[in-house]
């Protein structure tokens, strides 16, 4: 690939931006993918190296690296103003539709024919994870050791109910103590950006000021224990430790709003997750759906104006922190590259993943296919277990559905939710419960 050869004017580069949060469906790599087609092969906006070299850099940060990236590349174009452009418009539009239908669930989601619908969804949703499942082991684990630290990741998890950011901590710090043996990589031959500290401090504070206070002043005026305060706070700390994506904090996400804050049950959580496959944007704004509809329920009045406050303080809580990573960080993007510390960092990480999402692959499963599901402990034991006699045969036969179509049709996320969803609905009325 050659070097970039057109550098278009922030008007120009406007539109683009808005296509790509239009039709950024099936998840990061399909999001990754398109922008490397239009900004690499079509515009040539940014050459092959860069847009590579930026995405290495993306994949470190918590939170969502499809985003980030877009972001990334605008802030190379036009500065703050092309990096916040880049990123608004990449997840605007899905939140606008998050939105419509998080307002719409929370008045009508427990009609039946709407209960029906979310049984398909929840089964092509258990293929869709099982499909990211597959991918992100594929592209993370190369040998043994990160096989066994995903096996060791899940295991904790699963078995012995570990917090997901311990376990993302312990695997950073395995692979950080591996790569102390690791040689240097060459050079890359792009020029690193020179900036003063003096300016990423600058950075770093004004960000943290625009990510926090909003957030601390709707705290205040709601009091401690509103909805609105708790999900700023948890939002805020997700924002710190979603590292490799939402599959793999979406287990330890559902856990915190059904058994900690009760603000849904496990089906409407399941429900949340298969409206984020639909729309375009970061999975990710499942918490907005999340917080919509928590707030509606347990915001107080007026609720439509609790709703969309519980709307505004989860996206601002879990994107804001996604520009003070790139700003602070963006100037020093081509260093990363010699840093083998870090970078054996985020592999132990990335295979810790695998191992996160296996467990909510199993968790979806379990509520999903059985309408019994109970804790099992001992001693340091703790799992979910099913009781088998309440198999849902419905939500069996359209698993089995969902995965020949996504792996035996080769069909698209959005064909196969809306294929089972309809089976579901065919289902109801030719064999009604």
């Amino acid at each position: 690939m050659t070097d970039a050869v057109s550098n278009p004017s922030f008007a120009e580069a406007l539109p683009t931006w808005a296509k790509i949060g239009f039709v950024s469906f099936g998840g990061p790599a399909g999001q990754i993918a398109l922008m490397h087609k239009i900004l690499v092969d079509e515009k040539r906006w940014i050459d092959e190296q860069r847009f590579l070299t930026g995405l290495n850099f993306c994949m470190l940060l918590p939170g969502p690296e499809a985003m980030q990236l877009a972001t990334y590349v605008g802030w190379r174009l036009h500065g703050i103003a092309g990096g916040l452009a880049a990123g608004l418009l990449f997840v605007l539009p899905g939140a606008a539709l998050i939105l419509a239908l998080a307002l719409a669930y929370a008045q009508y989601g427990q009609l039946d024919v709407a209960e029906t619908v979310f049984l398909g969804v929840k089964a092509a949703v258990l293929a869709i994870v099982v499909e990211a499942l597959l991918k992100v082991a594929k592209r993370a684990l190369k040998g043994p050791f990160d096989w066994a630290l995903a096996a060791a990741a899940f295991v904790a998890i699963f078995a012995f109910a570990v917090p997901f950011p311990l376990v993302v901590i312990a695997a950073g710090l395995v692979g950080y103590v591996r790569g102390t043996s690791a040689p240097a990589p060459p050079a890359l031959s792009l020029e690193p950006i020179r900036v003063p500290w003096q300016s990423t401090a600058t950075t770093i504070a004004l960000w943290l000021a625009i990510w926090l206070l909003p957030l601390v002043a709707i705290g205040a005026w709601a009091g401690p224990g509103h909805v609105l305060t708790e999900c700023a706070w948890l939002f805020s700390k997700l924002a710190v430790v979603t590292f490799g994506g939402a599959y793999a904090v979406l287990t330890y996400l559902a856990q915190e709003i059904v058994q900690t804050y009760g603000w849904l049950t496990t089906g409407e959580m399941l429900d949340a997750l298969g409206l984020a496959e639909t729309t375009p944007g970061p999975l990710i704004l499942v918490i907005e759906f999340v917080a919509v509809v928590a707030a509606w329920r347990h915001g107080g009045e007026p609720q439509f104006g609790m709703a969309l406050l519980g709307g505004f303080v989860a996206l601002w809580a879990t994107f804001a922190p996604c520009f003070l990573w790139v700003f602070a960080g963006a100037p020093y993007v081509e260093r990363l590259h010699s840093m083998p510390r870090l970078k054996a960092a985020l592999a132990g990480i990335t295979a810790a993943v695998v191992g996160v999402i296996m467990n909510l692959t199993i968790w979806f499963a379990l509520h999903v296919l059985f309408r019994s599901v109970g804790k099992w402990s001992f001693g340091p034991l703790q799992m979910e277990l099913p009781d088998l006699l309440s198999l849902d045969p419905r939500a069996a036969v359209l698993s089995v559905l969902a995965f020949a179509l996504l792996f035996g049709f080769n069909r698209g996320i959005l064909q196969t939710l809306a294929m089972t969803a309809l089976a579901a609905v065919a289902w109801q009325f030719i064999v009604p419960r």
